[in-house]
């Protein structure tokens, strides 16, 4: 019997982070709980709460349940401080469930989805697929809130073709995202019992959705809420994997989970700012703000209220520093670390990678690079971070894609538009976009490990440098 590693003890808490955040407002929440264990102080963008700040406060609020923003302050904190922000993305490529998803075909029932993002989305095929995102619900007494759901269970699958009728199958596998890519959920006699009675077909108004998804499901959720079905007003649910993220590997060195791409990012953050918070000598004197922003939608272009391109790294800014001098002087003495998963060297396919640009999983963190600005680093940026991990003992990958491929990008070119330096960073993975993803379990701690170097010693690191 082969005695295993129990596994590093940082990939253990990444594993209970993503199994109960199977959408990015799940994994809101699982941060906001997170820091409010550190002391963080829930605030909100409605509120004057700028004219409140502490020195060493830690504050946190959060955008539509789908971007999260946290922040310390150091001792001797005044307008025109510098922030020294961990920023990343926690949305991920899926299936989402289409407003109108009813849908039957020759007795099954079936569940429209609509593609989001860049999936590998043969990777979804003969999963076991289960249901979770927010829900719109009304009270007795005519008010409105949105509820979490994750429905434990697996109750849609998309089945694929068997090879007896389809012989070519494994030759050059393709198939229609719009026609061949519909979750089946059960059987047309399943819902019988919940059709309402002939002629008696209920009246709907503008707000009602009970028309446009199969009772069936609508029961589900209405069960799982503890609610009846007609106070749901209105939800947003997408299809995830109910196969639990793992450690794998020999010893324990892998990570198997959905994801990772990027919340494996996401909960490093979290991590070191909350670390942070509860060290012994917080807060320091006279160092940066610290920030963390969660942001959504990277995977379609960060282009929404709650991507990076929105306001809400400039509104911080602004609330923070709020005359044009100070605002400039803030600017000036920030730094932004735009955290963002890597591609590994794959020993399959060894000529995607650039020979001396290939990262390897547990190597390290990885600089990433792109002269078409594809990436936001720059030879100061690297050299921060070198040194930035340098203090922690760990080590520095590169990667630069080849010269004849396209080169994706992440949430830093776009945050550098705010004037803020910046550099892009990853931990290395294979499998980036599937429905399983491989990280590397001892990158976590490597991760951490930055941005808690970042927090602690930026600000005096910044001061040794000269860059007219």
């Amino acid at each position: 019997m082969m005695i295993r590693n129990t596994g590093p003890e940082a990939a253990n808490r990444l594993l209970d982070f993503v199994n109960a955040s199977p959408t990015p407002f799940h994994a809101v929440r699982q941060a906001a709980i997170r820091l409010e264990k550190a002391g963080f102080q829930k605030v909100r963008e409605t509120d004057d709460w700028e004219k409140s700040l502490k020195d060493g406060g830690k504050y946190y609020f959060t955008r539509n349940q789908t971007a999260i923003l946290a922040f310390t302050t150091p001792r001797g904190w005044k307008q025109g401080a510098g922030l020294s922000i961990v920023a990343t993305h926690i949305d991920s490529p899926n299936l989402r469930v289409r407003p109108v998803s009813k849908k039957s075909r020759v007795g099954y029932l079936q569940v429209g989805v609509e593609t989001y993002g860049g999936g590998i989305w043969h990777s979804w095929l003969d999963r076991d697929l289960s249901l979770a995102g927010r829900v719109v619900l009304a009270d007795k007494n005519g008010n409105f809130s949105s509820k979490l759901i994750k429905i434990d269970k697996p109750i849609l699958r998309i089945p694929t073709l068997a090879i007896h009728l389809d012989r070519n199958i494994n030759a050059e596998f393709k198939f229609n995202q719009e026609t061949e890519f519909i979750p089946i959920a059960g059987l047309v006699e399943s819902q019988l019992n919940s059709k309402p009675e002939e002629g008696k077909k209920p009246e709907q108004t503008a707000s009602s959705i009970q028309d446009n998804h199969h009772p069936a499901i609508l029961s589900l959720l209405a069960t799982e809420l503890a609610v009846a079905p007609e106070e749901i007003h209105d939800f947003e649910l997408h299809l995830y994997d109910v196969q639990p993220a793992q450690l794998g590997g020999l010893n324990d060195e892998f990570i198997f989970s959905p994801r990772m791409d990027n919340q494996f990012s996401s909960f490093a953050a979290v991590e070191a700012i909350a670390n942070l918070a509860t060290a012994q000598g917080f807060p320091t004197l006279e160092g940066n703000v610290n920030v963390i922003a969660l942001f959504n939608h990277e995977e379609i272009g960060s282009v929404s209220s709650t991507g990076a391109e929105s306001s809400l790294i400039p509104s911080l800014l602004e609330r923070l520093s709020p005359t044009p001098a100070t605002l400039a002087q803030s600017i000036s003495r920030s730094f932004l670390i735009s955290s963002d998963m890597g591609h590994a060297i794959h020993p399959n396919y060894t000529s995607k990678h650039e020979e001396n640009h290939a990262p390897t999983m547990n190597g390290g963190v990885v600089i990433k690079t792109n002269a078409k600005q594809r990436y936001a680093s720059d030879a100061i940026g690297s050299f921060i971070v070198k040194k930035l991990v340098e203090k922690k003992g760990g080590k520095i990958q590169e990667f630069e894609v080849r010269n004849d491929m396209a080169c994706g990008s992440t949430v830093g070119p776009f945050l550098s538009k705010t004037g803020i330096r910046t550099v892009d960073v990853g931990c290395a993975m294979l499998s980036m976009h599937s429905i399983r993803e491989t990280a590397g379990s001892h990158d976590v701690q490597n991760y951490i490990d930055l941005f808690s170097s970042f927090f602690e010693g930026f600000a005096e690191l910044d001061r040794s440098l000269t860059v007219d």
